[in-house]
């Protein structure tokens, strides 16, 4: 008989339901079992208790995918789209891409007004910002490496729409914080807005949602795509200057990618390839950090952060101006991670000082705003990895409720360059390469990681965050494998980011002072921020004894098998 380790460590409130009463576990030390890390404790359960009835890695997390769009709909969906990087026990290695996409109507200078001004509250908030959903059909797509059938796997998330669930204080304040934008951007009165403000405790039942995956339980893919809720969502299009048809939802399709597989140090990293940038950005943060021997310095010390920082301003250069849609770009992958190429691009490093962004690209001001994704890494008792990172792109990403279908649609078509050169949301900016087409994926931050040691998962690691996700799993990667830190350590541990453009670092409050005084002596501009990301992550050490760590900085919570 294996022996079973079980080690709960760290706790929060508990959460109680009108069917179960479930409380936050942060970290868990396990043998021989299987675990899901991800925002919401429910979530978790639903991926967890897949693993029970004899599911794997890809059945728990796509259940907990669709839970997460019922006690989370301010990131999870069925509204959205997202990227799968598993790594199977049999050493075979893939990726699934749910992107959306333009609808068929979409141009390139659809958010310009008459002067050629950018209106980018159009492509953020609205019907107009939507983009062709694609998370159920990346469920579908998932179900071949599957064991169980859809219509278990989907079932938790059912039961927890269908009898409701108390929601968390954090939940709570997110919808009172949205009533507003909830009441601007919907014609009708819907669920998430009432008279008086949320609480913790309330119970939330979701009517129309539950038949939404119900039908998609009956019918498959196409009880998404097609017949009433495909009628619904595009009739919620015609309430305003939506542009998705049902075209554009019967003709959506899903894209199976090589994974962007890179060593670090004798560790095999599995990523996610374009139109998602974050693994692009994470093989060459790695590998120009890698030229000053990152191990040799602690989390957090100036030396290390100031490597760290300038790997960042100079990949998220690049970003600006090679990366978008594979499908409609030439993909320049290989040469911007190549050796030759990194090593050129570190030649202006100088411990003295910071490189000044002009140096590395056209400076262009920028707003900043907020961000909310969500990811969800999973292992089995079998060793199979997944590692799921899916958005809505903004909080309830573009605030439109889909009447009689009570599901969230995103705001995603912001994650184009609306005009090459002017900012999306999150401060980042495009080029031509990430320009609107017709049916183009918009470039991505999301980076679900995998790694390997000696072909057996290491960690499996990934965050929300705009366009802080690849920063955060870079020094989650970086904390782990250089500085030989505990994941509990790596993951709650104060973050900072740095994207190139605006010329500030952000610093998580808790920010080491005497880091954030060495570093503005020489010339950093430092911002103290609230929160940086959620990261959910996996170790899995030489004994095979599973370290679990949900982040402290919201209601995240591991579940294990």
């Amino acid at each position: 008989m294996k022996k079973l380790i079980i080690s709960i460590i760290l706790f929060s409130h508990s959460v109680s339901a009108q069917y179960t009463d479930i409380n936050i576990v942060k970290e868990v030390k396990v043998k021989n079992k299987g675990v899901v890390v991800s925002a919401h404790p429910l979530a978790s359960e639903a991926g967890a208790k897949i693993l029970k009835m004899g599911g794997n890695a890809y059945d728990a997390i796509t259940a907990t995918q669709y839970a997460l769009a019922v006690v989370y709909p301010q990131a999870g969906n069925i509204g959205g789209g997202g990227f799968l990087v598993g790594a199977k026990s049999n050493g075979e290695k893939f990726t699934i891409d749910y992107r959306e996409t333009a609808p068929k109507k979409a141009s390139r200078d659809m958010y310009l007004d008459k002067n050629g001004k950018a209106n980018t509250d159009l492509s953020q908030n609205g019907r107009l910002a939507v983009g062709i959903p694609g998370s159920v059909a990346g469920f579908f797509a998932t179900l071949k490496y599957c064991k169980l059938p859809m219509n278990q796997i989907i079932q938790p998330a059912i039961d927890l729409a269908e009898k409701g669930f108390a929601i968390t204080d954090q939940e709570a304040a997110m919808l009172n914080s949205q009533k507003e934008y909830f009441q601007k951007h919907n014609k009708s009165s819907i669920l998430f807005v009432k008279e008086t403000p949320w609480k913790g405790g309330d119970l939330l039942v979701q009517k129309e949602l539950t038949e939404t995956l119900k039908l998609i339980q009956k019918l498959g893919a196409k009880g998404f795509y097609e017949g009433k809720t495909a009628d619904l969502l595009v009739a919620e299009m015609k309430k305003g200057n939506g542009i998705i048809t049902l075209e554009d939802l019967k003709n959506y399709k899903v894209a199976e990618r090589k994974a962007l597989e890179f060593d670090y140090k004798g560790n095999n990293v599995v990523t996610m390839p374009l139109p998602s940038s974050g693994g692009v950005l994470l093989a060459q943060m790695l590998r120009m950090a890698a030229f000053e021997n990152l191990e040799k310095y602690q989390q957090n010390s100036t030396p290390a952060v100031q490597i760290m920082v300038e790997a960042e301003r100079r990949a998220y250069a690049d970003r600006a101006e090679y990366m978008g849609d594979p499908d409609f770009i030439e993909d320049k992958t290989s040469y911007l991670i190549s050796e030759n190429y990194l090593k050129n691009r570190w030649k202006s490093f100088s411990f003295n000082k910071a490189t000044p962004s002009s140096e590395v690209g056209n400076i262009i001001k920028q707003p900043k705003e907020s961000t909310e994704t969500t990811h969800i890494s999973v292992i089995d008792k079998d060793g199979n990895a997944a590692s799921v990172t899916t958005t809505l792109n903004g909080y309830y990403g573009s605030k439109v409720l889909v009447t009689g279908a009570g599901f969230f649609l995103n705001n995603e078509m912001d994650d184009f360059s609306v005009k090459p050169g002017v900012p999306n949301m999150f401060g980042a900016v495009g080029g031509e390469a990430n320009a609107i087409q017709p049916n183009k994926r918009m470039l991505s931050s999301m980076t679900p990681t995998i790694i390997l040691k000696n072909g057996k998962p290491y960690m499996v690691v990934g965050t929300p965050g705009g366009t802080t996700i690849p920063t955060s799993v870079y020094q989650s990667i970086v904390d782990v494998v250089d500085f030989k830190l505990n994941a509990n350590i790596s993951v709650n541990a104060p973050k900072f980011h740095h994207q190139w453009l605006p010329e500030t670092v952000s610093v998580e409050n808790n920010f080491p002072e005497a880091t954030i005084s060495e570093l503005k002596a020489k010339n950093y501009v430092i911002e103290k921020i609230k929160q940086i990301g959620k990261t959910e992550m996996i170790v899995i050490d030489d004994n095979g004894t599973i370290h679990a760590v949900a982040d402290g900085r919201g209601d995240d919570s591991v579940a294990v098998e």
